[in-house]
């Protein structure tokens, strides 16, 4: 169905690879808009309820946008660039599942945006992140420069961007930009463990969490107590809320139907 995306099943788990290793499965405008149709498609998939994104090859996640297709382009055709790449990475974002990204090697510019979209970073012992684009004399386009500081805060985004250095698995994992390192050979079954893990839960109330938590990185307490509240009220009317709680007294192991 795609030409530079592979997307397995393993249960309810996707696993979307990110299929160019022979160019470090750059982000050009085809594979971006592919990625956007793969998430449009995956967040209406009932049979999924968890999503894993990786890239092909031992080298790179994603090593970041075509600079190829970038150099001849001129502020509109820029302006086009940046609001595609936006596009798919807010269906990233806003995919109602969990998405996690498995980071097993380079994911600069565009790949470092590409894992911020994603709700949980793994990565590689083996993986570099980095925005460089000023040393490209650009800014990041992708969103860079909006979902770093939200994720490990404004002075450390802002030395991110502003000197364009890379940063090894460790440095990402101690700043709060990877949620764990793990060895090259263990990222993957850690990955779908850890989405197994996820998929086991009530996925009503696990994809009403990932909403809940998205609004509160763009609006005011106040306004996200009263959503939760909402939220939390509207689980009493589901089988699934029944379902948990009453495996919970038998001592049983919960069979959530998403109902």
């Amino acid at each position: 169905m795609y030409k530079f995306l592979k997307v397995e099943r393993s249960g309810p788990v996707a696993v979307v690879t990110v299929n160019k290793p022979d160019v470090l499965n750059i982000l050009d405008t085809p594979t971006v808009l592919e990625i956007e149709h793969c998430f449009g498609a995956l967040a209406s998939d009932r049979e999924v309820s968890v999503v894993i994104i990786t890239g092909a090859g031992e080298k790179a996640f994603i090593a970041g946008g075509d600079i190829k297709e970038m150099s001849v382009k001129n502020s509109i055709d820029g302006r086009e660039y940046g609001r595609n790449g936006q596009r798919a990475l807010f269906a990233i974002e806003n995919c109602p599942k969990p998405v996690v990204a498995a980071v097993n090697g380079y994911a600069l510019g565009g790949g470092t945006e590409l894992a911020m979209a994603c709700d949980i970073i793994l990565a590689s012992e083996k993986a570099v992140f980095g925005q460089p684009e000023v040393k490209l004399g650009i800014t990041p386009g992708f969103a860079g420069t909006q979902r770093m500081p939200r994720i490990v805060g404004r002075g450390r985004g802002k030395e991110l961007v502003f000197s364009g250095r890379n940063i090894k698995a460790d440095e990402a994992l101690r700043i709060g930009l990877a949620n764990r390192v793990y060895p090259p050979e263990k990222l993957m079954e850690e990955a779908l463990k850890l989405a197994s893990q996820i998929a086991a839960n009530g996925q009503l109330a696990v994809r009403s969490c990932k909403e809940l938590i998205n609004f509160a990185m763009d609006n005011d307490q106040d306004s996200g107590l009263a959503k939760e509240a909402d939220a939390f009220g509207v689980c009493f009317d589901t089988q699934d809320q029944k379902e948990g709680m009453k495996a919970f007294g038998e001592k049983r192991q919960a069979k959530f139907e998403g109902i």
